[in-house]
């Protein structure tokens, strides 16, 4: 379905954008895949472009991450404006890394337009993904924050926990993010520790997923439970239990690795 690239073709009629302003996505409520706007219905807005990056190829047609005018106007009664969250579940899993993929890039490249060495006004690069800084030969790479989460188990129960500063009822799993110097193993312990104080042994990789809130790289987790009492850091989670797998709360969406994690170990006992 995607096909990354960062050298776009000379020219393509065919061209798909995933359109955002004020770092928000605009989603066509008359589209099937309605954060993709095509050529002719991008040209027919005349909306200003701010920044532009090629993305690679959906289907096999250009697609590129535009970021509009703060001060264009947008039809609310077709446009969707809103985050990411608003489409997640609702597209196609691929289609979603690729909107994520976008929103990263400009997020990117409107925080380097200075060199943060010298000062100077830094330009992206035309031969890969990079923003250079001429005078003083700076380069910086699209940055990914990598974040451990892990579901612990203890035989047929879930550690689930609710955070703190989430408004609803849902429970989820664990995670944190990789601190310098760590190994991912040494994070999981750590967090684990920090958030909920318990122990736990045997952590086994299960998949990762990119999240784009705003760019972390999640790294799924099993872990037995090894020792101690649940005592929530009450600064990061509200609440944490175990829960029977028969008798979960509500979850995370199966679009999440979150879900995933919980939905493929209970599917083993069940």
């Amino acid at each position: 379905m995607f096909r990354p690239d960062h050298i776009p073709p000379d020219s393509a009629d065919d061209e798909l954008h995933i359109v955002f302003q004020r770092g928000q996505l605009l989603s066509d409520m008359r589209a099937a895949d309605s954060c993709l706007i095509g050529r002719r219905q991008l040209d027919a807005h005349r909306w200003r472009v701010q920044r532009r990056q090629f993305l690679g190829y959906w289907h096999d047609r250009p697609c590129y991450a535009l970021e509009i005018d703060e001060v264009e106007e947008v039809d609310p009664l077709q446009y969707q404006v809103g985050n990411l969250y608003q489409i997640l579940g609702r597209v196609d899993e691929q289609l979603f890394a690729l909107a994520g993929r976008a929103a990263q890039l400009l997020d990117w490249e409107r925080d380097h337009r200075f060199c943060g060495r010298c000062g100077e006004q830094m330009r992206l690069d035309t031969q890969e993904r990079a923003m250079r800084c001429g005078p003083c030969g700076t380069v910086n790479f699209p940055r990914i924050a990598p974040c451990v989460i892990v579901l612990v188990t203890r035989g047929e129960e879930l550690l689930l926990a609710r955070n703190a500063n989430f408004p609803g009822p849902m429970y989820s799993t664990l995670a944190g993010f990789i601190e310098a110097g760590e190994t991912v193993e040494q994070t999981l312990v750590r967090e684990v520790r920090e958030e909920v104080g318990i122990e736990v042994a045997r952590p086994r990789y299960f998949q990762s997923q990119s999240w784009p809130f705003p760019n972390q790289l999640m790294l799924g987790f099993f872990a037995d439970y090894a020792g101690g009492e649940i005592v929530c850091d009450q600064r990061e989670i509200a609440d944490a239990q175990w829960f029977h797998y028969r008798e979960l709360p509500m979850i995370p969406p199966p679009s999440s690795v979150a879900g995933q994690l919980i939905r493929h170990y209970t599917s083993q006992l069940g």
